[in-house]
């Protein structure tokens, strides 16, 4: 039987789960009806179970980063389709083999990062947060493992590309069904957002966070774009605010950095400290 842990009287329910796994195969016990709820995938999977669903990936990676003593994270989105540098020969365009200088960058950066917060809260705050995945991703968890310290990797199920890369701390690898509680979970910790280049879901990523914290949704917290030609080619800023959709003040809701040294200072000297953790 698997260890109990005992913290009220009641019987727990692990021990009916193991219980009823050893039932007598009779026809009642074989009926899908006679699973219990929350033991049974088949009904959790049903359409009408979407909202506890959704509340299952809200809920899981909250209580498992709080046991694990995660107080804030610093954030790194970027493609997954970013070389290493020693793979940059293989990349199928010039322009990715050119971006396999920003895998570098990360990996750095995330090296910094940890390194600090290792030393000034026993790796607590500013933990290294990216999406799990190869690219930009790998590059984060690489440099945060390389420095000593933990990181997490916010996995989802993807046809493709999408697995989680060796460099993950284990029990701090989640994985999700649900883009829009994934994308709650990067932010609802984040002490800085760090944005590298990338494709349709760096972007998405990046504008939500923008959004937020242009509707007042969310602090106003570091939010640095990594490689200012690569950000000015995909985005036209000027355009936006020439056609009147931003304000010349939403432009100051991010700053552009080439280095991992720029990016530090950038968080070390933003004119808006965050002073608490976001709320769901």
């Amino acid at each position: 039987m698997t260890e109990i842990d005992r913290r009220h009287p009641l019987r727990h329910s692990r021990e009916d789960v193991e219980t009823a796994e050893g039932l007598p195969s009779t026809p009642q016990t074989r009926s899908p009806a006679y699973r219990l709820a929350f033991a049974d995938e088949d009904f959790l999977c049903r359409d009408d179970l979407r909202p506890v669903r959704l509340q299952l990936e809200l809920l899981k990676p909250t209580l498992l980063m709080d046991e694990a003593q995660i107080d804030s994270t610093v954030v790194l989105f970027g493609g997954a389709r970013v070389p290493r540098p020693e793979d940059r020969d293989q990349a199928r365009t010039e322009t990715l083999r050119d971006l396999s200088s920003q895998y570098e960058e990360a990996r750095r950066f995330a090296h910094l990062v940890t390194e600090r917060s290792l030393a000034t809260s026993g790796g607590r705050e500013n933990v290294v947060v990216t999406g799990g995945g190869p690219g930009v991703m790998e590059a984060g968890n690489r440099g945060a493992a390389e420095a000593g310290g933990r990181s997490i990797g916010l996995n989802i199920v993807l046809p493709h590309e999408q697995a989680p890369n060796p460099y993950v701390t284990p029990e701090l690898a989640f994985n999700f069904h649900y883009f829009a509680v994934r994308k709650m979970h990067f932010l609802v910790r984040a002490a800085a957002v760090c944005v590298f280049p990338g494709g349709f879901g760096t972007l998405d990523e990046l504008f939500e966070t923008l959004t937020l914290i242009q509707t007042g949704r969310m602090e106003r917290v570091p939010v640095l774009l990594f490689g200012e030609t690569f950000w000015r080619s995909i985005v036209n800023w000027d355009a936006l605010l020439d056609a009147g959709t931003i304000g010349q003040d939403d432009l100051d809701l991010f700053r552009f950095v080439e280095t991992a040294e720029d990016a530090l200072a950038a968080m070390d000297g933003w004119h808006l400290p965050r002073t608490r953790r976001a709320s769901l």
